[in-house]
């Protein structure tokens, strides 16, 4: 555990298992652990530091500020139809992922947004696995995501994850789905993905869970 998970902010629920070190392309050394009900501060320092662009792509509109409702919704989860995991250094969030889905629903939307200045090191990627064993062993069969049309990266990184991805578009917005159950091509591409990745900070360590690699 680090320093950062320690405190009154983590919830009496707060699944520790999902806690890692990653050290990814370009030697990045980060932690990945679900979000907590402290993280408001973070999130809101977080979200200011986004290029105005990559808020738009997120949320589809100029959304400068992230107001206190929307702080508590995003920060305030149950680990279990709703969850998020953040990729911090230090005590700076640079990216978060998260699912949602209604009680007892198999299918869940996710979503995330990773830090200009930490694109391109295979975060997001990251965080659709994490997300995926994540969303498997709490029942979701399926995960449905929107985008814009001129978000390629993210259209990239759902469409390589492995899965069968079907899609369609509606006035610029794409809608993705996809089932999360593995297949054969899932475990060839997450294999090559966890081949650039160390967990713990150790070469020989494996992925987590035993290592679906």
């Amino acid at each position: 555990m680090t320093a950062s998970t320690a405190g009154a902010g983590v919830p009496a629920r707060y699944p520790r298992e999902l806690e890692h070190d990653v050290v990814s392309g370009g030697n990045l050394h980060y932690h990945v652990r679900p979000i907590r009900t402290d993280d408001g501060p973070r999130l809101v320092a977080f979200h200011s530091h986004l290029l105005p662009r990559s808020v738009f792509l997120r949320f589809f509109t100029f959304h400068p500020e992230l107001s206190s409702k929307e702080v508590e919704h995003f920060t305030c989860v149950d680990y279990v139809n709703r969850l998020a995991l953040v990729a911090e250094i230090g005590d700076h969030l640079i990216a978060v992922g998260r699912y949602d889905s209604a009680p007892g629903a198999t299918e869940a939307e996710v979503a995330f947004v990773v830090s200009d200045e930490f694109q391109h090191h295979g975060i997001g990627a990251l965080l659709l696995d994490e997300l995926v064993r994540a969303a498997r062993a709490r029942g979701i069969t399926a995960f449905r995501a929107e985008t814009l049309c001129e978000n390629h990266a993210m259209l990239d990184v759902f469409r390589h994850a492995g899965f069968p991805v079907t899609s369609s578009i509606e006035y610029g917005t794409v809608t993705l789905r996809f089932p999360i159950e593995p297949t054969d091509a899932y475990e060839a591409a997450l294999a090559d993905r966890e081949a650039s990745r160390q967990w713990g900070g150790d070469s020989q360590a494996t992925p987590p869970d035993g290592g679906e690699a």
